[in-house]
């Protein structure tokens, strides 16, 4: 995230207050084996199953849900609002440029994410994939950091959203607003998983025809067809030296900061894999048009956007009322002389917001359950109730909401920045893990003997968008390093520093003291047992929706079903206390996967 970014939101919040103060070790009984229902014993570095009266997960995440959750995920207040501090910092040039090589980064890092996610559709599969292929420890300290970016985003859209409103009437109390929204967020939890795919769903819409009507809007402005406008035919006289670059090397970096806190949450398609129906067919097709949504809205809206307002116009800087003021996209309307339109998008910026917070609740809440599967946060978290809602996890991540009334009491904008601060490169050390693990998958898959003939997915890069992923990761963590020791527009002090770059000592310190505390190691390539939890066919569990019956285990025997060991493994058991169908063995090929 960038430090200047969130600057200038804590400025505004100020404002307001002045105004009103490894390896597995099987089971004893196979039949209650399930890859729903694995738990890392990280003091042994292996692998146990939770009680059985735990229950996981459920998929209730439908195809166009898993769509539409791929485009919000990477389009909302980063791209509104974040990109005015990216045009004045770097230029025309240097925006276009760096969102295209951090899109890059993205569409490498997400393609090997669907990879691991179709083989391995698990709650939580980064804090997994990172225990699993790289090092326990690394899990831990990269999951915590990125469960409390997530979590601290609630109230910061919470605290937001009434500066937005403030546009259309007199600033008032912002706990009013504030509590509106917070119920919005609240309700959306409690309809649960579907919910939140619901309100995705059509949140997204109003941000997808948002983006194509200021894409229409920006080419009759360049061409000189909008009356009001005195600019007349504008063309590319914005990109002209010296408004191409600003900043030099400086401010291009400082574009590639902005760029990945924009992008921020296209990884949300992985985290929600154990939500998803047909998780085979989902993930990848969600994936695959990310590539084309960061393109056209990303890339060309930008492009388009920097034809029609110069990169030197003040109020790119300036902080006004409320952050809807900073959009360049709000004053690229204005300064066509048009009017109403400013209001309507000030509206799907404050649409965006709840979209922001709602996708923040529930990364944030499924976050901390596959914490606590993997050991790294209490058990009573994996709790979920009889609709597969991890309950505990939901609420003690919506009653960090509450921090969003501190804007009040005169605290809020130090204590938000420092909150931030602590979060601030979490998504740049999710995405270099997430290649990272994808290339220690690769790795050991080829060194057992195993084939990429038999992955139900490949990444469309393979190990190459991987290792790209790995090095920008180190170049994106150099850059913002150079932003956070030379600021600019402002002079090098140690609080601006250490909010920018916090969280990098931070990890390393969380990483060292539970590899000592748990003695963990990272993990060999030849002994990752690549079998566990592994889905290579479509989930049975998905095509059967039985009532419970009044026997306590009632034995279903679909003709899909075979097992090579014995019988009783291969049949499908509900329990009648319970609406979740436990699957005890992953679904194998008739080909084997052991060493041929």
């Amino acid at each position: 995230m960038t430090s200047n970014f969130y600057e200038d939101i804590n400025t505004n919040l100020e404002k307001e207050m002045s105004k009103d103060t490894g390896k597995i070790s099987s089971p004893a009984d196979k039949k209650s084996r399930s890859f729903e229902h694995i738990d890392h014993d990280l003091e042994n570095n292996v692998e146990i199953v939770t009680s059985e009266d735990e229950k996981g997960l459920k998929r209730q995440l439908k195809p166009r849900h898993m769509q539409m959750i791929a485009i919000g995920g990477c389009v909302g207040t980063g791209l509104f609002v974040g990109s005015g501090n990216a045009l004045a910092d770097g230029g025309p040039a240097s925006i276009i440029i760096a969102f295209t090589v951090i899109g890059l980064y993205v569409i490498f890092t997400t393609s090997a994410l669907a990879e691991l996610s179709v083989l391995y559709p698990v709650s939580g599969s980064f804090y997994t994939y990172f225990s699993r292929f790289i090092d326990p420890a690394w899990g831990f300290a990269v999951g915590i950091q990125y469960w409390l970016s997530f979590a601290v985003t609630v109230p910061l859209e919470l605290t937001v959203a009434p500066l937005i409103i403030n546009v259309w009437h007199a600033p008032g109390r912002a706990s009013v607003w504030i509590s509106v929204f917070y119920v919005l967020i609240i309700g959306i939890n409690i309809w649960g998983t579907k919910g939140y795919g619901e309100v995705e769903f059509v949140l997204s819409i109003v941000k997808l025809v948002a983006v194509f009507g200021f894409l229409l809007l920006s080419i009759i402005i360049t061409a000189g067809g909008v009356p009001t406008d005195t600019r007349g035919v504008i063309g590319v006289s914005y990109w002209k030296p010296p408004l191409t670059f600003n900043n030099g090397i400086k401010g291009f970096c400082a574009v590639l900061v902005i760029a990945i806190f924009s992008l921020s949450g296209t990884e949300l398609v992985g985290l929600a894999a154990a939500e998803a129906k047909d998780p085979h067919k989902t993930i990848p097709k969600a994936v695959r048009q990310i590539f084309w949504r960061i393109i056209l809205f990303y890339v060309l809206a930008l492009f388009m956007l920097t034809l029609v307002i110069p990169s030197n116009n003040p109020h790119l800087r300036t902080s006004g009322d409320s952050e809807a003021l900073l959009s360049p996209f709000v004053i690229a309307i204005k300064l066509a002389n048009i009017k109403a339109l400013p209001s309507v998008m000030n509206a799907v910026i404050l649409s965006s917001t709840l979209s922001v917070g709602n996708s923040a609740s529930y990364a944030a809440s499924r976050a901390l359950f596959a914490l606590a599967k993997n050991g790294f946060a209490p058990k009573f978290l994996l709790k979920t109730n009889k609709r597969g809602h991890p309950i505990y996890a939901i609420i003690i991540t919506l009653s960090l909401g509450s921090i969003a009334y501190f804007t009040e009491a005169g605290v809020g904008g130090a204590l938000f920045g420092w909150l931030l601060s602590i979060c601030g490169l979490s998504t740049t050390f999710i995405w270099g893990s997430i290649c990272l693990s994808h290339l220690q998958f690769r790795r050991a898959w080829k060194a057992q003997n195993h084939s990429l003939e038999e992955l139900p997915y490949l990444s469309m890069f393979g190990v190459y968008g991987s290792v790209y992923g790995v090095v920008m990761t180190f170049l994106a963590l150099a850059a913002q390093l150079y932003v956070a020791i030379f600021p600019i527009d402002r002079a090098p002090n140690p609080i601006s520093f250490f909010q920018a770059y916090l969280a990098a000592p931070l990890l390393v310190i969380s990483y060292v003291s539970w590899k000592l505390l748990k003695k963990t190691r990272i993990v060999n390539i030849k002994e990752i047992n690549l079998e566990d939890g592994m889905q290579i066919e479509p989930d049975i569990e998905q095509q059967i929706e039985e009532k419970p019956s009044d026997e306590d285990l009632l034995p279903m025997a679909p003709s899909k079903l075979a097992s090579d060991e014995s019988s009783q493994s291969s049949g499908i058991w509900q329990d009648k206390d319970a609406t979740t169908i436990v699957t005890p063995e992953p679904i194998w090929p008739n080909k084997s996967l052991n060493k041929k």
